[in-house]
């Protein structure tokens, strides 16, 4: 049996408050949800330090841009029009309980259709999957984005390959790419581990080229594999923030 967090009632959760980085409204950049229009809820803290990482602002040593009760962030994103939602970080289960009640907290709201939660394969799904399958509207709107890291992170180790067991087929699981050892590496993980869940594969953006990535994958017959790049990264500069 999985662990379950066991929330309070929602009057209680909602004053709970959570390290934050920023709540924004922009467009999806990659995965199934590319391009749609999307609340990004980006809480602060992470547990690995990839090498490739492009948001350091969003773990020590910088520090939160600001904190939130769960019902100031559910505010926030009330303000806006999107239907989707990307819940992120940094590593945002990291909170463990904080994390659950504030994606309970999301999914309740009737607007939002789409909950894709941007996890770091380092995080302990259970007690998540728990959740998802006993409420309703949770089991409705969330989904995992589990990005398993390869060797070029320097986060191989940390990889927890039980979450694999956990995914639906809703979810999805990223590999990033920065080199051809990432690339073998992944098709080996995916073979050995994968059962649902959609594979993304998506380059290192200054080391992978994309047009490489694309002739592997059609040269190792990687026929349900979905090359994903970051179309954030296209229309504004790599480095741009709030986008």
């Amino acid at each position: 049996m999985m662990r379950n967090f066991n929330l309070p009632a929602k009057e209680e959760y909602m004053n709970w408050k959570l390290p934050m980085v920023e709540i924004f409204e922009t467009i999806e950049g990659e995965g199934s949800a590319a391009g749609f229009p999307t609340v990004f809820v980006r809480v602060f803290h992470c547990n690995l330090r990839c090498h490739w990482c492009d948001t350091p602002y969003s773990y020590a040593p910088e520090k939160p841009e600001f904190e939130a009760t769960i019902d100031e962030i559910i505010t926030r994103i009330q303000e806006l029009d999107s239907r989707y939602i990307c819940f992120t970080g940094g590593e945002p289960l990291i909170h463990g309980k904080k994390s659950a009640a504030l994606l309970k907290a999301m999914a309740d709201l009737d607007r939002i259709v789409d909950i894709h939660i941007e996890t770091n394969g380092a995080i302990d799904l259970a007690p998540f999957e728990s959740l998802r399958r006993s409420d309703e509207a949770v089991c409705a709107k969330a989904r995992y984005v589990m990005d398993y890291k390869l060797t070029a992170s320097g986060e191989k180790e940390r990889m927890i390959e039980n979450n694999f067991a956990l995914l639906q087929r809703q979810d999805e699981v990223k590999f990033v790419i920065a080199n051809d050892t990432d690339f073998y590496e992944a098709k080996n993980v995916v073979g050995e581990f994968h059962d649902q869940g959609q594979v993304l594969f998506s380059p290192v953006w200054e080391t992978m080229p994309p047009k490489k990535l694309v002739e592997k994958v059609l040269a190792n017959k990687l026929a349900d594999v979905k090359v994903s790049l970051q179309l954030h990264k296209i229309i504004w500069d790599p480095d741009q923030r709030g986008v």
